[in-house]
């Protein structure tokens, strides 16, 4: 008896370690017989908030896929995490995703020092990244076998908008407000690379650092300067600042930013009006998200209304869809045996998807995001103003 005793002693607390290493090893695996784990990082707070409705846009996509029955019978659960675009509180954020949710794979992610910040993690950790938001070249050099990219790069996107500012509206001084890492020295290069083919210079190149919000300094420069037009890359709170800056001081130089800051409702807003008075110029590779012509378009933005009453149907939220859109269909052509395995070959098989965003085909050897851009301007009630179509950049870095 006192030896059964005993043995009981002994056994229940090996039996409890091997359940949890098992419990353990299912959480790693990223999905059970029920549900499948996707984690997604972005700025619910902080000062490039406004992009934080990607990944809640990433969940409405999914809502919907749970409705319809999920995929092959799982539900997928999405974990969000607020990295306030700090990059160290990203590194925080997706380990305890990776660590203690096991998670399958990541959607989204937004901003270049955040993605740049978890590169290595999630590659060492062979964790996939689809449609990681930011088109810095560095992420996908050299080649990363498990991050796919759907954001076009900026060196593409810069060069495509610089041309449009010579060529067709005949801008001679050109100046630029960018921020001082990945995000704003690659337009950074290749607006320089663009213009040396016009035999120009930019007139004046002014840094911003990520957490700045007096920006007085900058649009002095800009403004001594003399430049007709500011090619911005910037988060949507500085941008909004710098315009208010600008008009403050009488400065109304043609504002052009990157696709980043296509929200046009959620940017007049912020600027007080000014995005629509200044009539603020975008590059785009999205189409306008109320053109219900755009197959799924206006049954997501219905869903929006239904799922999500409290979210706004904007750019950045349907930007979420765009980013996840690629996850559901890899997923699907999966079916049931589900493996990170099989999940990244059916990735590298996603050939020619066109959902809501642009069209994309993935390899093994190719992650690369599309290369086609519009020119996109702010008309006075905040709508969409095509300017420039569908343009490919004819002056790509050899990469």
């Amino acid at each position: 008896m006192l030896i059964s005793k005993i043995l009981v002693t002994m056994l229940v607390p090996l039996i409890a370690v091997f359940l949890a290493a098992t419990e353990g090893q299912a959480q790693k695996k990223g999905f059970d017989d029920k549900e499948i784990r996707i984690g997604s990082w972005s700025p619910q707070t902080g000062p490039a908030a406004p992009w934080g409705a990607t990944s809640r846009g990433a969940k409405l996509l999914f809502d919907m896929v749970n409705e319809e029955g999920g995929i092959h019978g799982r539900q997928i659960r999405l974990f969000i995490r607020d990295d306030q675009y700090n990059p160290s509180q990203t590194m925080a954020a997706v380990r305890d995703l990776v660590d203690r949710q096991g998670v399958l794979a990541f959607v989204g992610g937004v901003g270049t020092t955040p993605a740049l910040a978890v590169r290595g993690y999630l590659v060492q950790n062979k964790i996939p990244l689809v449609s990681v938001m930011t088109g810095a070249e560095n992420l996908h050099s050299p080649h990363a076998p498990w991050i796919w990219a759907m954001w076009p790069l900026y060196d593409d996107d810069a060069s495509v908008m610089t041309k449009f500012l010579v060529e067709k509206k005949k801008y001679k001084k050109i100046g630029m407000l960018y921020q001082n890492d990945d995000y704003g020295l690659d337009p950074l290069a290749a607006v320089k690379d663009r213009l040396k083919t016009y035999n120009m210079e930019l007139a004046i190149a002014v840094p911003v650092e990520p957490i700045e919000r007096d920006l007085s300094s900058q649009i002095s420069r800009l403004k001594a300067a003399g430049v007709e037009v500011v090619i911005g890359y910037v988060a949507p709170t500085q941008a909004a600042i710098a315009l208010r800056n600008a008009v403050s001081v009488g400065f109304h130089p043609q504002w052009i930013h990157s696709y980043n800051l296509t929200d046009y409702v959620l940017m007049n807003h912020i600027s007080d009006g000014l995005w629509a008075k200044e009539r603020v110029m975008t590059s785009a590779f999205t189409e306008d998200i109320h053109d219900w012509s755009i197959p799924n378009m206006k049954k997501y933005a219905d869903a929006a209304k239904r799922l999500a009453p409290n979210e706004r149907w904007g750019i950045f939220y349907a930007a979420g869809i765009v980013a996840a859109e690629p996850l559901v269909q890899a997923l699907r052509q999966v079916g049931r045996d589900l493996s990170t395995e099989a999940l990244v070959r059916e990735l590298n098989n996603i050939k020619n998807f066109k959902g809501i965003g642009p069209r994309v085909t993935w390899s093994a050897t190719y992650h690369l995001p599309p290369k086609e851009f519009r020119v996109w301007q702010c008309g006075p009630k905040g709508e969409v103003i095509v300017l420039q179509d569908w343009t490919v950049n004819d002056r790509p870095k050899k990469r």
